[in-house]
C-alpha cells in the first residue's frame, strides 16, 4: 500500500462536460467559459516540458479500462494522482503521477451551474489543468490551509458529544440491495475550519464489503450546519 494519508478528494465524472453529469437529464445551465467547460473538458493548457504536460494518460476517460477511476490526493508535501481498478478487488491503488506541493501555485474552485464546481490546478511554471472533483471547495480550502486536521481533544465538549453520537449511530440509509450498515470501526477524520466549524468524515462499512463516506459539519455548539461556500 502507498504510504499516504486518507484521500482528500476524488476526480469524478471526468468524462462528462462540466455542465452536465453523465446520464443526468436536463439543461446544463449557462456556461461562463464554454471553451474550457463544454467544448473541451477535462482541460489542460501546457507548453512542452511544463508540469501539466506530465499528467497521466489515465485521466483520459476514452483510454481508461472499464471500472477504473482516478483519485487525487493532497498531502502536506505532494499532489498525487492514483489509479484504482475496481475490477481488481482489494488490490492497492497505483501511483500514476506526483509533483511536490511547492510546484502547485494555486487550486481554485470554479463554479458552473447545474453540475457544481470544478477546480483549476495552476502550476508554478504557468501550465494548468481543470478537473471535475468530488468536493472542489474542500480541495481548494485544504490547499490554502483553511482546513486544518485536528484531534478530538481540540473540539469543544459539544462537538465531542456530537461526534460520539455520529460514531454510535451514523445517519446513513442504504438500499437493501447494497447491504446493511455496520458499526463504524475507524476513528473519524476531523478538520477545523476558520470559523470554528469542524468537518467530521466517517467511513461507514457496509455488509457487502464496501464502505460509504459520511460527512457532517458541526458548529462550536455541536449543532449540524451547512459549510459556507467560499466561491459565493
Amino acid at each position: 500500500m502507498l504510504g499516504i494519508p486518507r484521500l482528500i478528494n476524488i476526480i469524478g465524472n471526468i468524462a462528462a462536460p462540466s455542465g452536465q453529469l453523465v446520464g443526468e437529464p436536463g439543461s446544463p445551465g449557462k456556461s461562463q467559459d464554454p471553451e474550457n467547460e463544454v467544448d473541451d473538458f477535462p482541460v489542460m493548457w501546457a507548453a512542452e516540458g511544463t508540469t501539466a504536460r506530465t499528467l497521466p494518460w489515465q485521466l483520459d476517460p476514452a483510454r481508461q479500462p472499464k471500472r477504473y477511476r482516478t483519485e487525487v490526493v493532497l498531502t502536506d508535501q505532494r499532489l498525487l494522482i492514483l489509479g484504482v481498478d475496481a475490477a481488481a478487488g482489494l488490490a492497492p491503488a497505483d501511483e500514476l503521477w506526483q509533483v511536490p506541493r511547492t510546484s502547485v501555485a494555486a487550486i481554485e474552485r470554479l463554479a458552473y451551474p447545474q453540475n457544481g464546481p470544478d477546480v483549476r490546478v495552476r502550476f508554478t511554471d504557468g501550465s494548468w489543468t481543470r478537473w471535475k472533483v468530488g468536493d472542489g471547495a474542500k480541495l481548494a480550502a485544504s490547499f490554502r490551509g483553511e482546513r486544518k486536521p485536528v484531534t478530538e481533544d481540540a473540539l469543544t465538549p459539544q462537538q465531542q458529544q456530537r461526534v460520539a453520537e455520529l460514531l454510535a449511530n451514523p445517519p446513513l440509509s442504504v438500499a437493501r440491495s447494497v447491504g446493511r450498515v455496520l458499526p463504524v470501526t475507524e476513528p473519524p477524520t476531523l478538520e477545523l475550519l476558520p470559523d470554528g466549524t469542524v468537518a467530521v468524515e466517517l467511513r461507514v462499512p457496509l455488509s457487502n464489503g464496501t464502505d460509504q463516506t459520511l460527512t457532517r459539519y458541526l458548529s462550536p455548539s455541536g449543532t449540524d450546519v451547512l459549510p459556507k461556500d467560499p466561491a459565493k
